[in-house]
């Protein structure tokens, strides 16, 4: 009895060190972020892309909040948008953390194909996020070059540029964001957990678009190879 009794109190223990550390580095995390927070809202971004003028930026004119992130695909525009065009709960997914789109509610499950009944898109065709979510409806589509989703709240505006170079495709990601409520607490929710929660969550997605793309322009090339 005596050896599972001090099993158990080392297991709380050490738990109770667990949690202090979490709580640690939580709070570094905290205390340290406008310092690193140019980082977080334009990860992957060129100083020009996080600041130059992107299809979709005049539908929220004054946002509260900006973020720009960005990705090199070693993949042609017209391997990228096929992926993007296909995004959304009840669709191709958003190819990111499922399980954690689905614990609020999303019925996300992110696909590795193609699906052709997704393919084609137009503007006015929209989606909710989640049962009692957003809805966002698409407000700009240019094939191969940059779609844009609006909220119909009006307070927030999602766009996906691609640009094409030497390297493949630059993916630019923009979220333009009016607060619900310009108050301090809400701010600070936003600046502090919203905004590294939502780098989390898009440079999973931003990557998973890379690892499509980059797949299927090589099993195409494959494809050419063979022939």
């Amino acid at each position: 009895m005596a050896a599972r009794r001090g099993t158990g109190v080392r297991l709380v223990e050490a738990g109770t060190v667990a949690v202090g550390g979490l709580a640690a580095v939580g709070l570094v995390a905290l205390s340290t972020y406008p310092r690193w927070r140019p980082w977080c809202v334009h990860w992957g971004a060129t100083a020009d892309e996080a600041t130059r003028r992107l299809p979709g930026d005049d539908l929220v004119a004054e946002p509260d909040l900006v973020t720009t992130r960005a990705i090199t695909i070693a993949a042609p525009p017209a391997s990228v948008w096929p992926w993007l065009v296909q995004m959304g709960p009840d669709r191709g997914g958003v190819y990111t953390y499922d399980w954690i789109e689905n614990l609020l509610g999303l019925g996300v499950h992110s696909v590795h194909t193609l699906l052709p009944e997704f393919q084609h898109l137009e503007v006015g065709d929209a989606q909710r996020l989640g049962a009692s979510g957003p809805v966002l409806r698409v407000a700009v589509v240019d094939p191969a070059e940059a779609m844009v989703l609006r909220s119909d709240d009006g307070h927030w505006t999602w766009a996906f540029v691609l640009v094409a170079g030497e390297a493949g495709t630059r993916l630019i990601s923009r979220n333009r964001i009016v607060l619900p409520q310009d108050t301090a607490l809400t701010r600070c929710f936003y600046t502090y957990a919203m905004e590294p929660g939502s780098l989390v969550m898009e440079r999973k997605m931003l990557l998973g678009i890379k690892e499509r793309a980059e797949q299927l322009g090589d099993r195409r090339a494959n494809v050419r190879d063979a022939a």
